[in-house]
């Protein structure tokens, strides 16, 4: 069994013989820790009320020119707001039919949706941008999002913007994301960077279930106050919590809490106090030496290592903008590799 940690720095690759890992409030492990399935995801499905409330849009199956077509009008459902936060889910199914990879549902309660896929790859790929129309997450706001990719579909997600969590006085805010891919499919997680304003509280779960050969790659900036502004985070935390699976088999786990002033964040064997944090995992294929090569001198405090299945490449700094150009030219140099399609930027990412 090995455990395994990610530095964000040059220095991309520590590892133990044996033994559990700690450093601060932040664990790592790695393939073969875990035989089954985890319990401690916690990850469950809406409730009976708000199934019954879900606007389900299901797409025809005849002929792949459905690939194409717009989804039928979404009604917003109504008692979205609790006392003190919205309740929000999305659950979308991208199917391989007739050549084309279609959104076969698209069911969502409260603030949270995708409008149409889009095609701008050909029908193979399906794009959809994930919008939560009221632009930031506050104190009590619950959002779910679940994505299953049938075997041999593509689906690329992303969203309008970054996403920005404003400061929790009043308490913690909290995401679950939970994708799936079947077999031979391929599934791409691509948000725009995270900004936690000062006295942010978030809590943020990533569960990834894939299936045999199937590809994945995902990609996280996350951005501590607003530089630009001249605001640094100075009061609140994250807890982050991410697992990833192929089969029965634990891939990736990472779990961390990210509090203000803490080591974490400021120690020099965890954030150093850069305010900029971004990761891109990708599962498939081992890199060759060469495209290696080729990420790694991306940027000198760019680190990247292959383990096992899993590729991943961290970035720390204090500048988004570098954060954000660094993991898309990282993401354009490994794409062909791991999917076997050119990278071809969004049309949301440069507006």
């Amino acid at each position: 069994m090995h455990f395994h940690i990610i530095s964000p720095g040059p220095s991309a690759l520590l590892g133990a013989d044996a033994g559990t890992l700690h450093y601060e409030e932040t664990h790592l492990l790695l393939e073969g820790a875990l035989e089954k399935p985890s319990q401690a995801a916690g990850l469950r499905g809406p409730t009976a009320t708000q199934r019954n409330a879900h606007q389900v849009v299901d797409m025809p199956e005849s002929g792949t020119e459905n690939a194409t077509y717009h989804l039928m009008r979404d009604e917003q459902t109504h008692h979205s707001a609790s006392a003190t936060g919205w309740l929000a889910s999305l659950e979308l199914e991208i199917a391989f039919k007739g050549g084309a990879s279609v959104l076969a549902r698209n069911r969502h309660h409260g603030p949270l949706r995708v409008q149409k896929p889009l095609y701008p790859e050909g029908i193979q790929t399906a794009h959809a941008i994930v919008v939560h129309p009221p632009a930031g997450i506050r104190a009590g706001d619950r959002l779910q999002i679940d994505t299953r990719v049938g075997p041999a579909a593509h689906a690329f997600l992303t969203s309008p913007g970054a996403a920005k969590w404003y400061r929790g006085d009043d308490g913690e805010a909290t995401q679950s994301v939970q994708l799936s891919a079947g077999d031979g499919a391929a599934l791409e997680w691509m948000p725009q960077e995270t900004i936690y304003f000062n006295g942010a509280r978030a809590a943020q779960r990533h569960i990834v279930q894939l299936g045999l050969g199937a590809r994945y790659i995902g990609c996280d900036v996350m951005c501590f106050g607003r530089q630009a502004s001249g605001e640094r985070f100075e009061r609140g935390q994250l807890r982050l919590h991410s697992e990833i699976w192929c089969g029965s088999q634990l891939l990736w786990y990472e779990q961390a809490r990210l509090r203000a002033g803490s080591e974490a964040l400021n120690g020099e064997f965890g954030l150093d106090g850069q305010t900029v944090c971004a990761t891109l995992t990708a599962v498939g294929p081992a890199l060759p030496a060469l495209l290696l090569a080729q990420i790694r001198a991306l940027d000198p405090a760019l680190g990247a290592s292959q383990l096992k299945s899993v590729f991943m490449a961290r970035l720390l700094c204090s500048d988004s903008e570098r954060a954000r150009r660094v993991m898309t030219r990282a993401w354009q140099l490994l794409r062909p590799h791991l999917i076997g399609r050119p990278a071809l930027d969004p049309r949301i990412w440069a507006t």
